[in-house]
């Protein structure tokens, strides 16, 4: 199994991209926590609190689901739904792209067409479509970012919605709608909907990755945030124990 690799992360010219990277090197975790401190902090630590979709897909007696969405790197996103009660999977991974290019090493060079995704098993009688896609608009991410998500920059980290059925496209498409004429946002969401995408599980070191390196200094910065956050925004919906990785 290959050794984890943090995510491309250049907000800056190249001095700042490599000094991050030698950061995570070269200090044990938590000192790069410390030295990461004094470089640009992620918007990921402030929440958007949104109002539950006026369009949400109606019951219609299933057990289970699936919805995939996009929202920066995978190992944040995954993370908070897994701690989304009715949730019963949440798999780190690639859509929008080809099947020989959904690897880690291909999809960073930012030309695939693929973006760093989740797929999110879950009970509609538990937790609706729109309540998952409030939570994204809500914690996941900053929708308003345009091919990048805090530190995260190029197409593999757009904030998309990738719909199973014209059913989820409606609701999505609805949602950002409605978003965007409140004005919640100071920038307007530059989330995508694309359609008729394929899922493809990422590599397994990427799964599970904030519960098995809750220390590690990508995620004290960027993603341990998010799921204070969601606990605090959503505490009927937030779970303690996270649903790791059953299967991919």
């Amino acid at each position: 199994m290959r050794s984890p690799r943090p995510h491309a992360i250049s907000v800056s010219p190249a001095p700042i991209d490599l000094r991050r990277r030698v950061l995570l090197a070269a200090l044990p975790c938590l000192g790069a926590v410390a030295a990461w401190r004094a470089l640009p902090a992620s918007a990921a630590e402030v929440a958007t609190v949104i109002p539950a979709p006026t369009d949400d897909l109606a019951a219609t007696g299933a057990k289970e689901a699936v919805a995939v969405i996009a929202g920066g790197c995978f190992w944040g996103v995954q993370a908070v739904y897994q701690h989304v009660r009715g949730v019963r999977n949440a798999v780190s991974g690639y859509a929008g792209g080809d099947a020989k290019t959904a690897s880690y090493d291909t999809v960073g060079s930012g030309r695939t067409g693929h973006a760093e995704a989740v797929q999110i098993t879950y009970d509609p009688s538990q937790v609706s479509y729109g309540t998952l896609l409030q939570i994204f608009f809500s914690v996941a991410h900053n929708p308003t970012e345009l091919n990048r998500q805090g530190p995260d920059t190029g197409t593999q980290y757009r904030s998309t919605i990738f719909p199973v059925d014209a059913e989820q496209r409606r609701v999505a498409e609805r949602y950002i709608a409605q978003l965007d004429q409140a004005k919640l946002f100071r920038a307007k969401i530059a989330t995508t909907v694309e359609s008729d995408k394929v899922f493809y599980p990422a590599e397994d070191y990427h799964q599970d990755f904030l519960a098995k390196h809750p220390n590690h200094p990508y995620i004290v910065i960027n993603d341990q945030p998010k799921i204070e956050q969601l606990k605090k925004v959503f505490p009927v919906r937030y779970q303690e124990t996270p649903v790791l990785v059953r299967s991919a």
